[in-house]
């Protein structure tokens, strides 16, 4: 993705469930005038959810998520089936089409519980209609589910044809008014600013630092800070004691890779507010209560302990990696004790984290704040702490208090 189409992460994330055959694929096709979707007669064309990111009118940037069917079978058919289920996490608003010649099936009906439950926007849309002339037969199910499904959701279900084209307008129209509407928008620091200060941003250029470009959580802080009419510095961590040192008036604030927090909070004097990266995206996305207590776990640690360290994308690990390598040896060297470490990255997250004592998470960047929060919602559900990387780090380096200043706490 180019650096200036709008990151995955901030898409609103539309999943298109149903089961084989409902015209899943042929759907999206027809939502984006496009043939981005592999439409075929053969049962199970979609085997894995493909995400597509586009823009979608009256939406805007979207990303549509093409899953297998709900209706899959045998051993393979079912880890499709388990894929499709687990996009929920992840799904801002829920499609679910049906075959209107066979009306809602079990399938169907259990996949608009768990939409239920989570609390995702929905619509189902009820396809070919052109080839049952708008008469739908009894739905295969249980007569009271059917029911109750349809009293709940009349308004929010459309009858369509992508053959012909019908109600595909009127489709987009029906999703767009699933977005929930808010008083504010969420920042990542603009809140936190006025017209005219200055933030300088600490982003040391290393080994293991991306050649050509800056990570996304730079990006797009740079970005909300100039929405904010205020003015971004960027300079490495070799060079701020000299760019302070020249500067007029002291930064509004400074904002440091979570690597570098020792060096910076040493070469900037007490009354200047400095934070990180990682802190801003666990208000951002997260939880930074939730990051901070979990922080405070480290201290309670004991030999044999089970860490759980996680990275929301997936990258090439360089030699001193800072979820492989760095923290680990961190947290050794703080705790003093003989730890045990596991890893996952990129839409991996364990269902079960009953062998973790504490999940230490990446700012998630890459991730949407639905999935992010239903990371959180499982450790705080398993009863097992949960932080992020920079607010560890801070306390690790005794200035956490100092990284939280910033937010009044």
């Amino acid at each position: 993705m180019s650096l200036n189409n709008t990151p995955s992460s901030e898409r609103i994330h539309i999943g298109i469930f149903g089961r084989r055959n409902a015209g899943k694929s042929s759907i999206i096709n027809a939502l984006t005038g496009q043939d981005l979707a592999i439409v075929s007669d053969v049962l199970g064309t979609t085997t894995d959810p493909v995400p597509k990111a586009m823009e979608l009118l009256p939406l805007g940037p979207v990303v549509m998520i093409d899953t297998p069917g709900l209706d899959d079978n045998g051993e393979l058919g079912s880890q499709r089936v388990r894929k499709a289920y687990q996009i929920l996490n992840k799904t801002d608003i829920a499609v679910l089409v049906i075959d209107a010649s066979l009306g809602m099936t079990d399938e169907d009906l259990d996949i608009m519980d768990k939409i239920q439950k989570k609390g995702i926007p929905w619509v189902v849309v009820k396809n070919k209609v052109d080839l049952c002339g708008f008469q739908t037969r009894p739905a295969k199910c249980d007569n009271e589910r059917t029911e109750n499904t349809f009293l709940l959701g009349e308004t929010n279900s459309i009858e369509v044809s992508t053959v012909t084209g019908q109600n595909i307008h009127e489709l987009k129209e029906l999703i767009a008014r699933q977005v929930p509407e808010t008083d504010c928008q969420k920042r990542i620091v603009g809140d936190l600013l006025s017209p005219l200060d200055f933030v300088i941003l600490v982003i040391p250029i290393d080994s293991a630092a991306p050649k050509g470009r800056l990570i996304l959580p730079q990006q797009q802080t740079i970005r909300d800070i100039l929405e904010s009419g205020a003015a971004a510095i960027a300079v490495k961590d070799t060079e701020l004691k000299e760019t302070l040192a020249s500067l007029g008036k002291a930064p509004r604030l400074i904002i440091t890779d979570s690597q570098s927090f020792a060096k910076v909070s040493a070469d900037i004097p007490e009354g200047i507010p400095l934070t990180s990266f990682s802190i801003l995206f666990a208000r951002y996305k997260g939880s930074l209560a939730t990051a901070v207590n979990g922080a405070y776990a480290l201290d309670k640690l004991k030999d044999g302990d089970h860490i759980l360290i996680c990275e929301g994308c997936t990258h090439h690990r360089q030699c001193e990696d800072i979820g492989t390598v760095k923290l680990p040896r961190w947290i050794d060297r703080h705790t003093g004790k003989k730890l045990t470490y596991s890893f996952t990255s990129g839409t991996e997250f364990p269902l079960d984290l009953s062998p973790y004592t504490l999940i230490i998470h990446c700012g998630g960047c890459t991730l949407n704040e639905r999935e992010m929060q239903f990371r959180l919602r499982c450790a705080e559900d398993q009863g097992v702490p949960m932080t992020n990387y920079g607010t560890a780090i801070a306390h690790m380096n005794g200035i956490l208090s100092r990284s939280l200043e910033p937010f009044g706490l």
